[in-house]
């Protein structure tokens, strides 16, 4: 059995297999029952190619499909994707699926206009890009050796937000945070209750004076009658 990370200085072992594999033929064991035309591929067992009678031998094997597009064999990116790292090989859209050439298409003369072809073929590329099929970029492997087919790791939820380099720069931060709330809560609560007294009574506003709004004559000053 070959693991998915297997890779040596032509790129996985099951890729060259893949590559010369004849697809789209009558499956030679089961030829008299209907749809059995061979468009899948066993990574782990890298023989002929499957139809899908076949399968049932290849449970729990990495098991891909081939598809056609103008008579060239693509596999689709979310599959292959999966198992080798197809950075620097163009894709296309075909049937709202994303996919990528197996094999080269050479193309003698580009269109005009051109300003970036295939490293291996000269197929007319997008600027973005440096192959145009799996194929080509194994054949660019041999003149480049920093090309791989070697899914890079995925960073870590930790290294990402940055908490390993947090937790281990900053333990007196933690230390003077517990402390703090240490000394909170030995506070005893006669005092709380006084401070929080004290608090309202500051933040309250003030009782606003009673303004009587009626008005009345003045008394004069009593005199006595004269006798």
């Amino acid at each position: 059995m070959v693991q998915s990370g297997d890779e040596d200085a032509g790129g996985p072992s099951w890729l060259k297999p893949l590559l010369r594999t004849v697809f789209f033929v009558p499956c030679k064991i089961h030829v008299d029952s209907s749809k059995s035309e061979c468009n899948m591929y066993c990574l782990d067992c890298m023989e002929e190619s499957l139809c899908s009678y076949c399968l049932s031998h290849h449970k729990d094997h990495r098991v891909v499909q081939i598809r056609r597009s103008s008579y060239h064999n693509v596999i689709r990116v979310s599959e292959v994707s999966k198992f080798i790292d197809i950075s620097c090989v163009q894709t296309y859209v075909i049937n709202s699926a994303k996919i990528v050439f197996l094999n080269g298409r050479p193309q003698p003369r580009p269109g005009k206009g051109v300003t970036n072809t295939c490293e291996i073929c000269c197929r007319s590329l997008l600027d973005s890009f440096r192959f145009c099929s799996l194929g080509c970029k194994l054949g660019g492997m041999k003149t480049d050796p920093e090309l791989t087919f070697n899914l890079r790791p995925k960073p870590g939820r930790d290294s990402l937000y940055g908490l390993e380099s947090d937790t281990s720069s900053s333990p007196r931060k933690l230390r003077k945070t517990s402390s703090a709330f240490s000394r909170r809560i030995e506070v005893p609560i006669s005092h709380l209750e006084d401070d929080a007294t004290a608090t309202s009574r500051s933040i309250s506003p003030g009782t606003p004076p009673i303004v009587s709004y009626r008005t009345s004559k003045r008394k004069g000053i009593p005199h006595r009658a004269p006798f």
